[in-house]
C-alpha cells in the first residue's frame, strides 16, 4: 500500500462517516470523513448542506495529500518508508501540521527514534481537554506503523 492509501485507510476507520456537518469532540464543524475545510479553504459549519459518500472522499483525498506533503516538509526521512509516511501523514490530518513541526514526535522521527515516536503518538490522545478512547485507539493504530 502506498503512504496515501494507509493515511486514508486509518482515517476512515477513526473518522466515520458523516454526511451533514457535526461538531467534532474538540467542537470543530466537521463533515464527510473529518473535513473541516473545501479545497478552496472555506471552513466546513454546521449550516452547510449535506454531502454524498463520494464528495466525502474526494475532500479526505484532497486534505490527506496536504497532510502527506506537511509530513514529508518537516520529516524528510519519512520518505523512505510508506507505513510510517502514512501513519504521520494521518496524524497530520488529524491534529493539524502545525502539531507536528512544534513537537518532540518530529524531532523522534528525524533521529529515526522508533521506540520514542511510538511512545511520543501516546500523548496526542486528548480533544476538547479530556482522553477520548477513540484518539488512544487512533494512536495506538498509528503507532504500530513504527
Amino acid at each position: 500500500m502506498t503512504a496515501l492509501e494507509i493515511a486514508k485507510k486509518i482515517a476512515k476507520i477513526f473518522e466515520g462517516l458523516k454526511l451533514k456537518p457535526y461538531l467534532c469532540p474538540a467542537n470543530i464543524p466537521t463533515i464527510g470523513r473529518g473535513a473541516t475545510r473545501y479545497e478552496n479553504g472555506v471552513k466546513v459549519t454546521l449550516a452547510d448542506s449535506p454531502i454524498t459518500e463520494k464528495r466525502a472522499d474526494e475532500l479526505l483525498d484532497w486534505e490527506m495529500k496536504k497532510s502527506l506533503r506537511g509530513a514529508l516538509k518537516y520529516c524528510p526521512i519519512l520518505a523512505i518508508s510508506d507505513p510510517k509516511l502514512g501513519a504521520i501523514a494521518d496524524f497530520c490530518f488529524n491534529l493539524g501540521v502545525g502539531r507536528l513541526q512544534t513537537s518532540t514526535l518530529r524531532r523522534r522521527i528525524n533521529q529515526q527514534d522508533w521506540e520514542e515516536v511510538r511512545k511520543e503518538l501516546m500523548r496526542w490522545v486528548r480533544g476538547g481537554g479530556r482522553i477520548l478512547p477513540g484518539l488512544v485507539l487512533r494512536r495506538k493504530t498509528e503507532a504500530k506503523y513504527f
